[in-house]
């Protein structure tokens, strides 16, 4: 099986996952829960649309069944979100705090996949050329930086720290090794040198 098979599913089911615990829970009345289905469910469904259409190539490649479920399980972190909102396990945040979540997932989808789609066009229409303008332009990783505002939101959703200890566990784990291993595969073109010295690698303004 392809990789991206154990990740798609993953993410395409999260939203009925979600859903199941609000169910089991007896937490239909509660707003946060039903943001929270909103937000990751709707996430799953744009990544399938997104590996469709547009998918990143690396995730092509076949893996064991033993490495798919690890991913599988990897993922299934996350779930540590809803779990903690539907079992009314953390205080809930003020207002303010919602509105917050909702603008960090917005810019992060946007980041995300729009920055997916230029880099599937400019690979598909001028391959071997190195991508330095658009969203690509003064951020290096602009569809990591939209990742972390998306899960960024979903993890402050639930107003608890267990959430973000996952995040940041797959941010140090996965997200920037995967990141200086590019750096490394592009070193190889003569203009990234100077790509590099006026760009961000993930965060503006911080790395």
């Amino acid at each position: 099986m392809k990789h991206k098979f154990y990740i798609d599913w993953h993410k395409g089911v999260t939203g009925l996952v979600v859903l199941a615990m609000i169910a089991y829970f007896r937490d239909w009345d509660d707003p946060r829960a039903w943001l929270y289905l909103a937000m990751h469910g709707t996430y799953g469904i744009l990544w399938m649309t997104k590996s469709r259409f547009f998918g990143d190539k690396q995730w092509d490649r076949p893996v064991g069944l033993g490495y798919g479920l690890f991913t599988w399980g990897g993922l299934s972190m996350y779930w540590v979100s809803p779990w903690l909102i539907t079992t009314h396990r953390t205080a809930v945040p003020p207002a303010w705090w919602m509105g917050l979540c909702v603008f960090l997932f917005t810019t992060g989808i946007f980041l995300h996949y729009v920055s997916d789609m230029q880099k599937f066009l400019s690979l598909t229409l001028r391959p071997g050329v190195l991508i330095t303008e658009g969203l690509w332009g003064r951020v290096r990783n602009p569809n990591y930086l939209g990742e972390l505002l998306v899960y960024g939101g979903f993890s402050l959703v639930a107003y608890h720290w267990a959430p973000l200890g996952v995040l940041a566990m797959v941010i140090v784990g996965i997200w920037i090794p995967n990141m200086l291993r590019k750096e490394k595969s592009l070193s190889r073109y003569p203009e990234f040198a100077a790509y590099k010295a006026r760009s961000w690698m993930f965060i503006p303004l911080v790395w």
